[in-house]
């Protein structure tokens, strides 16, 4: 019998990605993994307190991530989708 393949890390995902001069205001200039990113823009949203209070799941933009997101208020899903255009293998 063939033995069950082992599931491996997407390496895509795994792979340290370049902030944009926008993107890096946020989570800093080092290359970083697209998981990094998003923790990283979390830690900050949830530090200066900018999910909207009545829908947990849209994030308010402030100075730092209006260029980033390129409007007002994203929902959570929208978020990622945004960032991708922020980061340069």
């Amino acid at each position: 019998m063939a033995k069950a393949a082992e599931s491996k890390p997407n390496s895509a995902f795994m792979k340290p990605l370049k902030p944009s001069a926008e993107l890096a205001a946020v989570v800093g200039s080092e290359p970083l993994a697209r998981s990094e990113v998003v923790k990283k823009l979390w830690e900050y949203i949830k530090a200066n307190n900018l999910q909207n209070p009545e829908n947990k799941r849209e994030i308010i933009s402030d100075d730092k991530l209006k260029p980033v997101f390129g409007k007002d208020k994203v929902t959570m899903f929208e978020m990622n989708k945004l960032i991708a255009g922020h980061l340069k293998s």
